[in-house]
């Protein structure tokens, strides 16, 4: 019996989910791509048709709304819904499938529209609804969180008995020629970026001012880059399915000309989150800034460079206590070669694919809201070497001597 696959986002994740979807059409069947903005389905639409030669629907839909969600959801008769919305829509989706007991998947964890803060607490907290519906909600699969997520998984399920401690690593070395610009949503990045940083220390979190925490990685086949701790929201599941875990941090690279516009901005109060008013109009900051910037979904074509992502884990196997990195480099070209969009989007939007596609397959099949490493690992990293993703593992020596030396040592092999 063939499938129905509803996609709800035309920005540049769900352009990549769209395309990857129709990649592997035997598993997703008949595709519906829906947005607020219904040109933007129809260009994705019209572009896939050109390039893979697989014909998707297109819709219409406010995903504020759960009555229209409802409608569509039932009218595409949808066996899953992929959220590649924006993360204030997170709830509302996912009521909508509650509603007509169809399986979902996000790749971003709810964010207040008011505050600057995103959680699990609100969505872990439909999990009864989910398996009274008897029905799938798949948390975080994009890919930080989300393939991290599973790094860590991985890690514990092959190569230790405990693990102490966690670093999630995320260097972006892509250039896009312009002055300033954000890679995915700019209301999301910069509210992400410009909060305060936390990481998890021996059961407690522990605050830090933004950028307070910086260190230097040798990222292979980029090189050295400044890596910031932020708070990071795959953080909030693994410290409660990683067993034995004492620490886990986040760290993110940012160049000098970044971090120099973003502290402007943040000094005049472009990025806050509360109206003003201006000519007698009430604007939120942050929302006018965005329409000043490049939209994200068009950086694909001049962005060069690669992403290195991936995660370091120390622990004790056998007694023995051992380090391990694992990391994927995507270069940013090859990817807009394949669909359209520079390689952020790409490394979200193809995670994305791969979790829906193993809940149609039943390979990850269990009534609930559950978190991406609460599942087998294996089936996943697998597809990811399939659909466009490659990872390498390397063992290293221990976190001390890792410091000390740099990575150089290490990592350049």
């Amino acid at each position: 019996m063939s499938k129905n696959t509803l996609i709800i986002g035309a920005g540049g994740v769900g352009n990549v989910v769209a395309f990857k979807c129709a990649m592997n059409i035997k598993t997703f069947g008949n595709i519906t791509l829906a947005s607020r903005t219904k040109s933007k389905c129809d260009a994705i639409a019209k572009n896939i048709k050109n390039r893979v030669g697989v014909d998707i629907k297109t819709a219409k839909v406010d995903a504020d709304n759960t009555l229209e969600l409802v409608e569509l959801i039932k009218k595409t008769n949808a066996n899953i819904v992929i959220n590649v919305a924006l993360p204030y829509q997170d709830l509302t989706i996912m009521d909508a499938c509650i509603e007509c007991g169809v399986d979902y998947l996000d790749t971003a964890n709810y964010e207040h529209p008011d505050i600057a803060k995103f959680e699990y607490k609100e969505q872990w907290a439909r999990d009864e609804k989910f398996k009274e519906k008897g029905i799938m909600g798949l948390l975080g699969s994009g890919f930080d969180p989300g393939v991290t997520n599973l790094f860590c998984a991985y890690a514990q399920k092959h190569y230790f008995d405990e693990i102490e401690t966690i670093d999630i690593l995320d260097c972006n070395a892509g250039d896009h020629g312009y002055p300033f610009a954000t890679n995915f949503n700019p209301e999301i990045n910069l509210r992400e970026v410009s909060a305060n940083g936390r990481y998890w220390e021996n059961g407690e979190w522990i605050e830090t001012k933004p950028m307070e925490i910086k260190q230097v990685w040798d990222y292979p086949e980029i090189g050295e880059r400044d890596s910031y701790l932020l708070y990071h929201e795959e953080m909030e599941s693994l410290v409660k399915h990683i067993k034995g875990l004492k620490r886990i941090r986040f760290f993110m690279t940012f160049g000098e000309s970044y971090l120099t516009h973003m502290r402007c901005l943040e000094n005049v109060g472009m990025l806050g989150i509360k109206p003003v008013e201006h000519n007698g109009q009430k604007i939120i900051p942050i929302e006018f800034l965005k329409t000043l910037l490049p939209d994200p979904s068009t950086l694909g074509e001049r962005t060069k460079g690669k992403t290195n992502i991936g995660i370091v884990a120390t622990g004790y196997k056998d007694g023995v206590k051992k380090s391990i990195y694992i990391y994927q480099v995507s270069n940013h070209e090859k990817c807009y070669q394949e669909t359209l969009s520079q390689a952020v989007s790409y490394t979200t939007g193809v995670p994305a694919m791969i979790g829906a596609k193993l809940i149609l397959e039943k390979i990850w099949k269990k009534a609930g809201v559950y978190n991406i490493e609460q599942f087998d690992p294996d089936p996943f990293m697998e597809e990811l070497n399939k659909q466009g993703l490659p990872w390498q593992i390397k063992e290293l020596k221990s976190a001390d001597e890792l410091r000390r030396d740099k990575w150089k040592n290490y990592l350049a092999s």
